[in-house]
C-alpha cells in the first residue's frame, strides 16, 4: 500500500465543519471514516504479515532463535507509517472515499421505477 507524503504521522487539530462539507452530517462522516480505517488498518495487516512471514521458523527452541536485521527493519517501517485513521481523515477530506447511504439507492430505485 502506498502511504501519501502529506499525511502526519501524528494527531492534527481539526476544524469540524471540514467533515460536513460531503455528508452534511459530522457523525456520518466519523462513521465513514472510521470504516475507511478499520479498511485500511486490514490491509497494512496483511501487508505485514507476508513480508515477515518470509522469515517465520519452525524452530520452537527459543535457544535458536535469532534477531534479523531485515525483519526488524521491516517492523520499524510500519511502526514509522501513519496511522490507519490519520490516513482514512485525509483521504476523506480530499474526497478520495467513495461511499454511499442505503437509503439514497432506494430513492434512486423508487425514482427509477415511477
Amino acid at each position: 500500500m502506498k502511504t501519501p507524503n502529506n499525511v502526519p504521522a501524528s494527531i492534527v487539530t481539526r476544524n469540524m465543519s471540514d467533515f460536513t462539507e460531503d455528508t452534511g452530517n459530522v457523525y456520518e462522516s466519523i462513521a465513514i471514516i472510521s470504516k475507511r480505517a478499520n479498511q485500511i488498518a486490514v490491509k497494512l495487516k496483511e501487508e505485514l504479515n507476508s513480508k515477515l512471514a518470509e522469515f517465520a521458523t519452525t524452530v520452537d527452541n527459543l535457544e535458536e532463535v535469532f534477531e534479523n536485521r531485515e525483519q526488524i527493519e521491516i517492523s520499524k517501517h510500519y511502526e514509522r507509517l501513519p496511522k490507519p485513521t490519520n490516513l482514512a481523515v485525509e483521504e476523506f477530506l480530499e474526497g478520495k472515499v467513495y461511499f454511499h447511504t442505503p437509503e439514497e439507492e432506494e430513492q434512486t430505485e423508487t425514482r427509477k421505477a415511477e
